[in-house]
């Protein structure tokens, strides 16, 4: 494993996004979220996935001079077509509206349909956050997880992010539908380890702890088995029906990678217009402070709030350079016209 400083990893990934065709200013966006998501220790949607979103360029799954196109506006809700362009400029497009929309009616919901990855969905959470406003937001995906008592992928992940902002350190949850995103596996996988928890079944039936057969079988588990399976099932169904778009039955036939054609919803919620900043602020710390100080369980050193640990790493890789594979790093260096 290598470490990489944050300006070098992040101006790596804005090369290999120009050489595909981007244009520098929508590349240095790009590789900003990109690098933001490694940096917080979400590998799996930083530098791992660099090279599958220049792969879907070149393919021409993802069009990198579409821009989103306003479809329909009714009071505080807004519906756009994402074009099929760059699913994280599209969302970042999707945020500003509802943050817009929020500061004047309190409340601001953008429906975002046939957009592309938005890579890591917490991104939008983080950002609406840092400008004061509580963010609930998600994602509907091609079938990548079988329903509670199926064999077969019927669901998509469908990641959800909700975000209330604290000057202490914003509390942000940012989760897939399944007890641990294909993400997870991934990088477990790569470093050779096993899962903490089973999450996932082989291809014989057998729940296990070992990423590389539950990749191969496609049956990841639903997190809280039944309740997530439910919880993916209505996810997905908000979503299409709210943005007038595509559910995952019909993103599975589009057969163009990753979330091509899916759909989004970005609530955004001002907080300031309801108790206002300092209430919040005090509601979240007393949360966290009583979070923080139950007792751990026999497994555990501390207790911590969604957001924490990815807190904690940002700080350690701003200060001693972003951990990354080297096999990854020379790939994107690679992409970037660069050696190893």
């Amino acid at each position: 494993m290598a470490r990489i400083s944050f300006e070098t990893m992040q101006e790596v990934i804005t090369e290999a996004f120009v050489k595909a065709g981007m244009n520098e200013q929508e590349a240095k966006t790009c590789a900003r979220i990109h690098t933001q998501a490694s940096c917080d220790g979400i590998y799996s949607h930083g530098l791992n996935r660099v090279a599958r979103f220049v792969d879907y360029v070149k393919r021409g799954w993802v069009d990198i001079n579409a821009k989103p196109s306003l479809v329909k506006k009714l009071g505080a809700i807004e519906i756009h077509d994402g074009n099929r362009g760059t699913g994280i400029l599209n969302a970042f497009m999707a945020t500003d509206r509802a943050i817009a929309i929020a500061a004047e009616q309190g409340v601001g919901i953008v429906a975002l349909r046939n957009t592309t990855h938005w890579m890591r969905g917490g991104s939008y959470g983080w950002y609406a956050a840092d400008k004061g406003y509580v963010a609930i937001s998600w994602t509907n995906t091609e079938s990548c997880m079988p329903s509670w008592g199926s064999k077969e992928p019927r669901l998509g992940n469908n990641p959800f992010v909700m975000a209330v902002p604290r000057k202490k350190g914003h509390i942000v949850l940012d989760m897939a539908m399944s007890q641990y995103a294909y993400g997870k596996l991934q990088v477990t996988r790569l470093k050779g380890q096993q899962l903490p928890f089973p999450g996932g079944f082989d291809k014989d039936g057998n729940l296990t702890s070992e990423p590389g057969p539950i990749e191969e079988s496609m049956r990841i588990l639903p997190m809280g088995y039944w309740k997530g399976s439910g919880f993916s099932i209505l996810l997905d169904t908000l979503a299409a029906v709210l943005s007038e778009g595509l559910a995952t039955n019909e993103i599975d036939k589009i057969q163009q990678g990753s979330c091509t054609g899916c759909s989004q919803i970005f609530i955004v919620i001002d907080p300031r217009k309801l108790g206002g900043e300092e209430f919040t602020d005090r509601v979240a710390d007393g949360v966290v402070d009583y979070v923080n100080s139950s007792a751990p369980d026999e497994r555990s050193t501390e207790v911590m709030y969604p957001g924490e640990g990815e807190l904690r790493t940002r700080a350690d890789h701003l200060a001693n350079g972003i951990v990354a594979d080297d096999g990854v790093w020379a790939e994107v260096l690679a992409l970037a016209g660069r050696s190893a």
